[in-house]
């Protein structure tokens, strides 16, 4: 099993404070926000490697803080070629671009590298193994239906399979929202293939995740706990005050 890790956006929300450094290498309390995610998916079971995926603006800045760590497993850091905001690849494509350049033929649990959590992983990925046919993400209710709109909601079964996934709906029907994490089976890969196929829309996983719930079972985990998305400059301060 791998995990990758989403590092090639470009920070334009957090404007000046991101504008020479990644947000995943962003200190939060004196650390970066990537050593936050690396703890807790370095223990996960039968992980072994961490690719982390980022553009050719920070990779010397990624390249150089991995070849400083030391952790129990190895971590790759790959560079998508892009050179700006406007030639990005997107969510989607960057999940792509990682698939066919690394050679990923294992399960893959994708993390996106502005996501601050205390959460444990391994009850997660459990989950998900159990459901070995299945796409599984992970979703969090943030008790807050106007900051719900910013997010793709869902509403889950009892199984906790998704029944019903809305890309920033004007009027949330909860506050359930999905995550950046994303468990993919290796025998689901070549629905990415055809997903791309059909679509320009490489930007957004949620587009994604939103045709996958038509085409095959997607479930839901529900995380407890603190997390952090750290799209803008409000929500760094808030995290380097109350993350601890």
């Amino acid at each position: 099993m791998k995990v990758l890790i989403l590092a090639a956006g470009y920070g334009t929300r957090l404007k000046e404070i991101a504008k020479d450094l990644p947000k995943p290498l962003l200190p939060v309390n004196d650390k970066p926000l990537m050593e936050y995610i690396i703890e807790r998916v370095e223990h996960i079971n039968e992980l072994n490697e961490i690719i982390v995926v980022t553009n050719n603006k920070f990779y010397s800045q990624f390249n150089d803080w991995a070849q400083s760590m030391r952790y129990d497993v190895p971590i790759n850091v790959i560079n998508d070629g892009s050179n700006s905001p406007e030639e990005r690849l997107g969510s989607i494509g960057d999940i792509h671009f990682a698939l066919k350049h690394a050679g990923i033929d294992e399960d893959l649990l994708i993390v996106g590298g502005d996501n601050l959590f205390d959460f444990d992983l391994k009850s997660y990925s459990e989950f998900a193994q159990v459901h070995r046919d299945s796409v599984t993400i992970g979703v969090f209710d943030i008790h807050n239906l106007e900051e719900a709109k910013l997010f793709g909601v869902v509403a889950l079964d009892e199984s906790q399979k998704i029944t019903s996934f809305e890309e920033k709906p004007l009027r949330p029907k909860s506050s359930l929202i999905a995550m950046c994490f994303y468990y993919l089976p290796h025998t689901t890969f070549e629905l990415m293939d055809n997903y791309l196929n059909s679509t320009e829309k490489t930007d957004k996983a949620g587009d994604y995740i939103k045709w996958l719930c038509q085409k095959i079972d997607v479930y839901g985990f529900k995380f407890s706990g603190k997390w952090y998305d750290i799209g803008s400059i409000e929500a760094y301060q808030d995290a380097q005050q109350n993350f601890r």
